[in-house]
């Protein structure tokens, strides 16, 4: 078999699908191209947004690979990649940043990425970094020369934590987040108040928490920096 073809192909044959989330179309299309190369023939998913994200991973169950930002709709820091790394343990995730701080991608690594781009990488090395990790090899910066790191007692536990939510109770715990009462979440999601306050008392339990206030706050142990909360309603 041709090795360009064998690149793109999974064990069956069938063509590779990788997954691409980024909120900015120009680089969504620059992290296609730059697979597209790598791996001809590989078929590419995106999404722009974390709520588009789970449901583009719960379509293509079989996809090897997940390149995501982690500024994005729905997610603050590494609270998305804490998520997805708990419900999906099988899908291998590269995180693509703007942040290019040894902290940050000690972090990144250590909440459980196989690897961490700048977004200032060379195309050539988006390639090898995909390749590598479909390998099943860690792709670092070569900046980073010590990639080990160990998390804060409260960012691992909340990451935990989140680890557990459904997708939709995710959805629910980013607008809370962003200070929305319970009525603007039921109507961005179509359902009724009494879903999002069950969802509300499920998302408090797994998170060992008892107001919004402290959901928010809980969630904002995996933010790449301090800036202050919106302020948080307490809804009835």
């Amino acid at each position: 078999m041709d090795p360009a073809r064998a690149a793109a192909t999974d064990a069956t044959g069938a063509p590779r699908e990788v997954l691409i989330a980024d909120d900015h179309p120009l680089f969504r299309d620059a992290l296609t191209r730059a697979v597209l190369g790598a791996l001809p023939g590989t078929v590419v998913h995106d999404a722009a947004s974390v709520p588009a994200l789970l449901a583009l991973i719960e379509a293509h169950p079989q996809a090897e690979l997940l390149l995501m930002d982690l500024h994005m709709p729905g997610a603050r820091g590494f609270s998305a990649l804490a998520h997805i790394r708990g419900q999906h343990p099988g899908l291998p995730i590269v995180v693509v940043s703007a942040h290019e701080e040894v902290a940050v991608v000690r972090r990144a690594l250590a909440h459980g990425a196989s690897g961490y781009l700048a977004k200032s990488a060379a195309v050539e090395d988006i390639g090898a970094a995909v390749r590598a990790v479909l390998e099943g090899e860690l792709w670092v910066p070569a900046s980073v020369a010590d990639a080990r790191a160990e998390l804060k007692p409260d960012e691992a536990a909340v990451a935990a934590r989140l680890a557990e939510l459904t997708p939709q109770q995710f959805r629910v715990l980013g607008m809370i987040a962003e200070g929305l009462l319970n009525k603007q979440i039921a109507y961005e999601l179509g359902v009724s108040e009494a879903t999002i306050k069950a969802h509300m008392t499920a998302i408090m339990r797994k998170l060992g928490v008892s107001n919004r206030t402290q959901v928010a706050l809980a969630a904002s142990q995996l933010a790449l920096d301090q800036t202050p909360l919106p302020a948080i309603p307490e809804d009835d």
